[in-house]
């Protein structure tokens, strides 16, 4: 089903578009998407993104049993020209290359990233988190990371200048909707950009399985730069080098340490307790 009412002529790149999805749909490519519209997957993220910015919105798969719970999506697809289908879960499997799709994919142009110079124009004064990932590489971990950040108020989510690392379908879905709320930076040169935070009042602290701080017994900057790094790599030393501390999180001993989501979010609560809670 497709929303009703006339609408204008396709153009190529979007006959195109429609006949790129037909193909997948059929089983006939597993090829690339169309560049610039990026599959979103996951009823919480979806909604999310809708109410964010509705207008980047392009297509919309859906079981028929979630039309009641989209009904505004679908009016504004309607009111907008834009197509909208029910389809089967195959087809939605198929079309986000997840059985997690929760009953809807939605076809959006990808939220922009931010330079760090105009970010930090936009920042506010005052206590303020941010995250950069240093060699982090799993879309899950990102998603599970971008969740704790907007629950915890970071205030943006620093990607590596040649870093793979990107929003993807899969880790907007694990955020649960968190992917919308905290900006991803692009960095540029990492000696350059951390004078730029550091200029900016931030004090970046490094995370580290050994020989650090106990987070519990220290007192975090206001202005904290968090840098995780990858589980099977740790931090560049470079970074490492550059932090003004060094911390790891205190525990039982019966593993070695926590995966790199659920230590973000260990330190995003504490930082949190400290500087925002009350």
């Amino acid at each position: 089903m497709h929303a009703g009412g006339s609408r204008r002529p396709p153009s190529a790149q979007e006959l195109a578009r429609d006949e790129a999805d037909a193909e997948l749909l059929r089983g006939s490519v597993a090829g690339p998407r169309p560049p610039r519209e990026q599959r979103i997957h996951g009823f919480n993220a979806c909604l999310a993104m809708f109410a964010r910015r509705p207008g980047d919105l392009r297509k919309v798969w859906l079981l028929e049993s979630r039309i009641p719970a989209l009904k505004a999506v679908l009016a504004h697809c309607v009111q907008h020209r834009l197509g909208y289908t029910v389809v089967g879960d195959e087809d939605l499997r198929k079309l986000s290359g997840s059985e997690h799709h929760e009953g809807v994919v939605f076809g959006a142009v990808p939220a922009p990233e931010q330079n760090l110079s105009e970010w930090l124009r936009m920042l506010p004064p005052g206590p303020q988190l941010a995250i950069w990932l240093d060699g982090v590489g799993n879309p899950h971990n990102l998603g599970a990371i971008l969740r704790s950040a907007a629950h915890f108020g970071a205030a943006g989510l620093l990607l590596p200048k040649d870093g793979a690392l990107a929003l993807s379908g899969a880790a907007a879905r694990v955020a649960e909707g968190g992917a919308e709320q905290v900006p991803l930076v692009r960095l540029g040169r990492s000696d350059n950009s951390l004078a730029q935070l550091a200029s900016a009042g931030f004090q970046a602290v490094a995370t580290v399985v050994r020989g650090g701080q106990s987070l519990y017994a220290t007192a975090l900057p206001g202005r904290l730069l968090l840098v995780m790094g990858a589980e099977q790599t740790g931090l560049d030393p470079a970074l490492a080098q550059a932090a003004a501390l060094r911390l790891g999180i205190p525990g039982s001993g019966a593993v070695e340490s926590l995966n790199v989501a659920a230590a973000t979010a260990v330190f995003l609560g504490e930082w949190w307790r400290q500087h925002r809670a009350g």
